[in-house]
């Protein structure tokens, strides 16, 4: 477009050109997607980080981001042994060097063997590399002590979150009243809300059991089902186990009804099981949904459609950024096998590094090999530290008057109820945003400490929360959690006193923000 000027406004006739892609004419379910774990607090946090960084002072020296499970991000090791094996894989010239065990040499050269000009720098197949394909099935197999489990049916992901946005698109079909309807918990993480916005799929809730920490009730799925099928097709039932963001490890009684009624009603279910290594309760035990599956007969093993989810994001390895992980496929027609496969192949692959980071996982070191003692000190300190800090925030959580926790027995959060009293609920209409979002804004202008509002993970009427991690080390923890209590009683006796106070500086100071998550 040439720079011509208008001769009566005397302004460029380029200004005036359209944009192709405006909020106008962006994709409608791109627009509907809400992701509370990178939402507004934690842009806003953001932006104190960076304040305090260019010396604007605050009340607090520094951001606590506790929105997120990124191990590492809040200070937790790498083990050695995982980027030992990685390294190698990266750089073979390490091969050389006595620095590395042989047992980290021996995977390295064994994955390298797999993959194209023995390069971790070429595509692997859309499924994965084999051999770590092969890693995978033999360590399911192992965990459900001798259930059989087939590399064939072993899907190399980008994380977890890849292999769950695949499935769902496999699933989502039909128009109207036979659209595909997805049963997710509540509070659920928004990854499945956000997929089944953009994928235009229908939403059925179902509500998890906070009073019987979290548990997940068998009628409660019926009533929810009942209800949706009025509207659409209930073709998929998601369960998160050890949840997220609530913490519970579900018993083996629960699975095995949530089975039974996806049985009966014909359900595809999503087990989401990236925290199986995070379980702290001595009460609590977890079992996989396949194993369970296989446990109550070949009725019901050769039939439920089943995908189960695994990430090196979690765990005791805590490897978010290698975006490592992998499905495991159950029961799926085999036409639709080869659809999924093509689908795949449209990423290429995933990245192959995280492959290499998610076989180690799935093949660690073994009692005779050199390096078993060192990974086995690491893992081991890696999970009781999780472990005391999980009891630690829970019992000073509870310690605080109008907040109440459950105990969080396993994953990496805690998703405590906090009473909001009646007047901080209607500034919080009166600026069109959540209460529990007001509270986690003010939470974070006031001590520093980012952590994100329960309604970004969907909550019964009238009941709030907020989640946060446990990650921290426990001194940051402890400090985290002393600042959370004093804020808390600052935040009720302000809003418990009778005199009503204008809402025109928060007005003001949270208008950026004022968007109600759904």
């Amino acid at each position: 477009t040439e720079n011509r000027v208008d001769s009566e406004s005397a302004i460029p006739a380029f200004l005036y050109f359209e944009k192709t892609l405006t909020m106008a004419t962006l994709n409608p379910q791109v627009k509907a997607v809400e992701y509370a774990v990178r939402g507004p607090i934690v842009i806003k946090a953001g932006d104190i980080e960076r304040g305090l960084q260019e010396g604007v002072k605050q009340p607090f020296t520094e951001v606590i981001k506790a929105n997120i499970g990124d191990a590492h991000a809040m200070g937790q090791q790498p083990i050695t042994f995982v980027r030992q094996v990685v390294a190698l894989c990266c750089f073979p010239e390490l091969m050389d060097s006595p620095a590395f065990p042989d047992d980290a040499k021996q995977r390295a050269q064994r994955i390298l063997q797999d993959c194209g000009g023995h390069s971790l720098g070429s595509y692997s197949a859309s499924q994965g590399v084999e051999c770590v394909r092969r890693d995978i099935a033999d360590y399911i197999a192992q965990r459900d002590q001798g259930v059989p489990a087939d590399w064939n049916n072993i899907y190399l992901t980008t994380g977890a979150s890849d292999g769950i946005m695949s499935i769902l698109k496999l699933l989502v079909s039909g128009q109207g009243r036979s659209r595909t309807g997805v049963m997710i918990p509540i509070p659920q993480y928004p990854l499945y809300s956000a997929a089944i916005s953009e994928l235009e799929a229908v939403h059925i809730n179902y509500y998890l059991d906070e009073a019987n920490c979290w548990a997940l009730d068998i009628e409660e799925l019926q009533r929810a089902y009942m209800t949706a099928k009025h509207h659409c097709q209930p073709r998929v039932l998601c369960i998160i186990n050890p949840g997220n963001p609530t913490g519970q490890v579900q018993s083996k009684k629960c699975i095995e009804e949530v089975l039974h009624f996806a049985y009966e009603e014909n359900l595809f279910v999503m087990a989401d099981e990236v925290y199986q290594d995070n379980v702290y309760s001595p009460d609590s035990q977890f079992h996989s949904f396949k194993k369970v599956l296989y446990e109550m007969g070949p009725e019901y093993f050769s039939n439920v459609e089943l995908a189960s989810f695994h990430s090196t994001s979690k765990g005791y390895t805590g490897e978010c950024g290698f975006r490592g992980g992998y499905m495991e496929v159950l029961n799926m027609d085999p036409q639709v096998k080869a659809q999924l496969v093509k689908l795949l192949s449209v990423r290429l692959c995933p990245p192959v590094s995280g492959q290499a980071a998610m076989d180690v996982i799935v093949n660690p070191p073994q009692r005779h090999e050199p390096s078993y003692a060192q990974f086995t000190k690491e893992k081991r300190a890696v999970l009781d530290a999780l472990a005391h800090k999980a009891r630690l925030t829970e019992e000073i959580l509870n310690s605080v008057p109008g907040m109440t926790c459950n105990p969080v027995q396993g994953a990496m959060y805690a998703f405590p109820q906090i009473f909001i009293p009646p007047r901080a609920i209607q500034e919080a209409q009166s600026l069109s945003m959540a209460p529990d979002m007001l509270y986690c804004l003010k939470l974070l202008e006031e001590t520093g400490i980012c952590v994100v509002p329960g309604s970004g993970f969907g909550q019964r009427e009238g009941t709030y929360h907020f989640r946060m991690t446990i990650l921290p080390n426990p001194e940051k923890l402890k400090v985290l959690l002393e600042k959370l209590k004093e804020f808390h009683l600052r935040f009720l006796e302000e809003y418990s006193q009778q005199e009503p106070q204008t809402n025109r500086n928060a007005q003001d100071q949270h208008s950026e923000m004022s968007k109600k998550p759904d």
